[in-house]
């Protein structure tokens, strides 16, 4: 049997993949997550082909002792600490998941995996020189330790690679919103706030520009690439080419759930809030077209809650 390895299985992104791997036929999945930010209640443990530890790819030894014989034939590594406030109040712990990054490497190297995937963010893209950002030309503009070891994080993929012959795939994620996600995120965070009537706060004067991409394509997507092996020792941005500024992501979560909460602006946030995001979707779009709009998504999000 198959067998694969999700670490940050238990959040909001890995949690789906998980869902989504135990549904293909012959394969067991293995999760490793701390549950700093994961939670364990967003795993389908009735199923047999779930294998669940909880550990600290950080510590080496952890790692090791959760590894155990295994051979995995794939590694998903989306272990992490997120969250824009989390990793600005906890910057040294963010700049931690870089021993992680080398503790997967390692390991996986060592055993024998076939191919690892790496969640890479937008955020290596920094405040960006052009729009839209592209994988292959657009300068790298890190500045936050959050996407300085995303940044890092590819290096040493592409280094395994070139020295131990490690294949990789690293996805560059654009904003992804699904029905598992905490309210550290704005999507999840503002409809909850409208539901429960409180104030959506936004910080700065809101004409901050993202996209947002639903789970589910994400997700999907992932799994095109693994079966059809594509992007073999490549980047890819996942994300999706719509964007909207913050303030009328508040107005539509407004106007989708009826709220009748206040927008509310809270002072800019010192550092990490960029004022654009937009990705060059070309190389996706040459596999995948068909995408759920947004107001789709949020209105599908809106009936999960």
């Amino acid at each position: 049997m198959e067998k694969i390895l999700v670490t940050g299985g238990a959040g909001n992104i890995g949690s789906s993949l998980v869902k989504a791997l135990l549904k293909r036929k012959g394969s067991s999945v293995y999760v490793f997550d701390s549950l700093l930010t994961g939670k364990k209640e967003n795993l389908p443990f009735k199923n047999s082909n779930l294998i669940f530890k909880e550990c600290n790819i950080n510590n080496i030894t952890e790692l090791e002792s959760a590894w155990e014989d295994n051979i995995f034939d794939f590694v998903f590594h989306y272990a992490a600490l997120v969250g824009v406030s989390r990793t600005q109040l906890n910057p040294l712990a963010v700049l931690n998941d870089v021993d992680g990054i080398k503790n997967i490497l390692k390991m996986s190297s060592a055993t024998g995996t076939k191919r690892i995937f790496f969640s890479s963010s937008s955020e290596v893209y920094g405040e960006p020189v052009e729009i839209p950002q592209n994988e292959d030309t657009t300068p790298l503009n890190s500045r936050i330790p959050y996407a300085i070891v995303k940044n890092i994080g590819e290096a040493f993929f592409k280094a395994y690679q070139k020295e131990n012959g490690l294949d990789y795939t690293i996805l560059r994620f654009f904003n992804t919103y699904g029905p598992n996600q905490n309210n550290d995120f704005v999507v999840t965070r503002f409809i909850e706030q409208a539901i429960t009537g409180e104030d959506l706060t936004i910080y700065g004067d809101g004409q901050q520009s993202r996209s947002f991409l639903y789970i589910d394509d994400n997700v999907d997507f992932t799994l095109q690439i693994l079966d059809e092996s594509l992007f073999i020792n490549d980047v890819v941005n996942v994300g999706s080419e719509e964007v909207i500024s913050i303030k009328d992501l508040a107005e539509l979560i407004k106007k989708l759930t009826e709220s009748k909460s206040n927008i509310v602006h809270l002072p800019p946030l010192e550092d990490g809030d960029m004022f654009r995001r937009k990705p060059d979707i070309s190389k996706m779009k040459k596999h995948r077209t068909d995408f759920f709009k947004l107001e789709e998504g949020i209105r599908k999000l809106i009936s999960k809650i």
